[in-house]
């Protein structure tokens, strides 16, 4: 009787979901700061509902290739790398804390750079920092139009941590936590259509 082989069966292929590449603009002149801090919680947070690929870009310290230039010909190499790293982006994380009522001029001055079609319908997080709650009013008043100018999809959602928020600059309450937790979850069916080149519409409901 002639043995019959047994024909192993394929393993079943594992599909990856695709990365959303994250860019975050930091506005922040120190480091640490609580900027970071609060973003480095959406971040945390975001990374528990989709695969991201997160780059930073912290403008101060971009050097004399950034500062000293008038035109985007001007800039020098690692700065392009860093321009065309935010122009690439899936999901732009645009975070600033406010000076004398609105965001830094260096944080200004990197988008001045930036390609005035390059942000056109890219998803774009505003996310700021501030003495007290009332300098909240910087990201509708200030970096909104800033990111309506390029014609960019400003998420609704925005987060706003003040001084009392933080233990130097770790973000501790817990209803910053809550915000960006449902801000996100409002938002995440959108952006995970941004890392599989798809289409979505955006939830709505808190």
């Amino acid at each position: 009787m002639t043995a019959v082989a047994r024909v192993r069966p394929p393993d079943p292929v594992t599909r990856t979901a695709p990365s959303l590449r994250v860019v975050v603009v930091n506005g922040s002149p120190s480091e640490p700061s609580k900027t970071m801090g609060l973003v480095d919680v959406v971040l945390g947070t975001l990374k528990g509902m989709l695969p991201i690929e997160v780059s930073r870009v912290d403008v101060y310290r971009l050097g004399a290739g950034f500062t000293g230039a008038i035109e985007r010909d001007d800039v020098t190499p690692d700065v392009e790398d860093s321009l065309r790293r935010a122009e690439n982006a899936d999901l732009l994380i645009a975070a600033a804390p406010v000076f004398r009522g609105t965001y830094p001029g260096m944080f200004k001055h990197f988008f001045d750079l930036v390609d005035q079609y390059a942000l056109a319908n890219k998803p774009v997080l505003l996310a700021a920092t501030g003495g007290g709650d009332h300098h909240a009013l910087v990201l509708e008043h200030a970096m909104r139009p800033l990111f309506a100018f390029f014609q960019a999809l400003t998420v609704p959602v925005a987060f706003f941590a003040s001084a009392g928020d933080f233990d130097g600059t770790t973000l501790l309450n817990p209803r910053v936590y809550g915000r960006i937790e449902v801000g996100l979850t409002d938002v995440v069916d959108l952006l995970r259509a941004r890392a599989t080149g798809g289409e979505a519409t955006l939830r709505t409901g808190g």
